[in-house]
């Protein structure tokens, strides 16, 4: 498995997801050579690149994957870049490294990382019991929440408790052999993003503030550039660059943060990788956080992050049924001016599962958001 009658560089992406697949949409415009690594048959990766289904832990497997590649990045931080780092061949990158996959991938460790380099956090403790959590619930006053150290994504994991009742129950649920974090509930005006692209060599470039409203624990509509003060504006880039520097990430990394009512803004946690927040770019900046993530792993000129209209907003599609996809209102959602759709390309529906999303631009934020949300309305999956 050799890439060397490709012409441009052939880069390899662990996983076969929707971020996979727009990452690779974003690298073939480019010229490049795409090659996908995934453990079963997935339909965002289909019609893109080579694709190879099979055990991705075999180190067999993972060698004639990352064979000929420039580069390989991860679709997940979950993905096992741990057995592909024992197999790399020689002159083969794997961006983020393997160190900043770690420290990111546990809640825990993520937490303290980001507190050892002096960040602003909700407070937090790392409870390797019930009792444990039970002081420190105590000690913050309910509610808390609780927080899985590994494996949560898009609200699974976390679990706000009002009461020592909802917290042993809440134990049974998400606690592993060593524990989970409790953290103290924020009292937040708003939740924001902001996306960094960044070289190994350190250059980088920062998007505007986003603004993400959130329903039941799951990203709903990303609206940019975030109504806030500029002086938030410019502490949340401050603090969303000083994260990423911590974890030493390189590609594009996505940061979360709180507002809260004084300006002050927290870290909530850390994505080494595309995000849900910044869809919104493929259409609405000038470069989109798939490009700058294929150029920063490749150590390329970063692009510039800048929106090409005033406002821009996305909204997610979401499965609200289980069984086979069927693309109902979708006509419908085209015809509204204004609006990309898209599809991720899964043949299996489920209910809050990620199946698309819808961008508009303009210049007056309640109408770009009145479009995309009807668009987004009239596509039931």
């Amino acid at each position: 498995m050799n890439s060397s009658s490709h012409a441009f560089p052939t880069l390899g992406i662990l996983g076969g997801g929707q971020l996979g697949r727009m990452t690779a949409m974003a690298a073939i415009r480019m010229g490049l050579h795409v090659r996908f690594l995934a453990p079963k048959p997935a339909g965002p990766m289909q019609g893109l690149g080579e694709n190879i289904v099979a055990d991705w832990t075999d180190p067999e497997v993972l060698r004639r994957f990352a064979e000929g590649c420039a580069a390989i990045t991860v679709e997940s931080e979950w993905a096992p870049a741990d057995r592909l780092t024992e197999v790399l061949p020689q002159g083969v990158a794997l961006w983020p490294a393997l160190e900043t996959l770690r420290l990111i991938r546990d809640k825990g460790v993520q937490k303290k990382t980001l507190a050892d380099a002096g960040l602003p956090l909700p407070d937090f403790t790392l409870c390797p019991t019930l009792d444990a959590a039970r002081a420190a619930a105590a000690s913050y006053g309910y509610p808390v929440l609780l927080k899985k150290y590994r494996g949560s994504y898009d609200g699974y994991g976390n679990i706000t408790v009002q009461d020592e009742d909802d917290l042993k129950a809440g134990w049974e649920e998400l606690a592993d052999d060593d524990g989970l974090l409790v953290e103290a509930f924020v009292p937040f005006v708003r939740e924001l993003a902001v996306l960094v692209a960044r070289r190994p060599d350190g250059a980088h470039v920062v998007y505007p503030v986003s603004y993400t409203e959130q329903r039941d624990h799951r990203c709903h509509a990303v609206v940019v550039p975030a109504d806030i003060r500029p002086e938030v504006e410019q502490e949340a880039r401050r603090v969303g660059l000083a994260a990423v520097e911590a974890v030493g990430g390189v590609g594009l990394t996505a940061v979360e943060l709180f507002e809260l009512e004084d300006g002050r803004v927290l870290v909530n946690e850390l994505a080494p990788r595309p995000h849900n927040t910044g869809h919104y770019s493929i259409e609405g900046c000038y470069t989109s956080q798939f490009e700058n993530h294929v150029r920063a792993v490749l150590g390329w000129p970063l692009g510039d992050p800048g929106l090409r209209e005033p406002v821009s907003v996305m909204v997610n599609i979401l499965g609200h049924r289980e069984g086979e996809a069927e693309p109902r209102g979708l006509t419908d959602a085209l015809a509204i001016a204004g609006v990309a759709v898209h599809l991720y390309g899964k043949s299996e529906v489920r209910s809050n599962r990620k199946m698309g999303h819808v961008t508009a631009g303009g210049a007056d934020p309640a109408e770009v958001r009145r479009r995309a949300e009807e668009a987004a309305g009239f596509i039931h999956l």
